[in-house]
């Protein structure tokens, strides 16, 4: 399970193909908020922390980009 502390603000997050979801505004409630400034609707999304696979300098979802972003609130 990934721990809190090491998802940083800015971070990126990667799907499991790779590519590019969003940007970490913070951990909220359980939940990655990503930066609406990264986001195409330029609002916040959500998805569930327990999406994170691991962390590195970038925050790894164990679903592809399509799927996180079909998936987000």
């Amino acid at each position: 399970m990934v721990k809190t502390e090491d998802i940083k603000e800015h971070m990126e997050i990667v799907g499991n193909d790779g590519r590019h979801v969003g940007t970490v505004d913070h951990v909220e409630n359980g939940e990655l908020k990503l930066s609406k400034s990264d986001a195409p609707d330029g609002m916040h999304h959500f998805l569930p922390l327990a999406t994170a696979e691991y962390v590195d300098e970038c925050v790894h979802l164990n679903r592809s980009s399509i799927r996180a972003m079909a998936e987000w609130c």
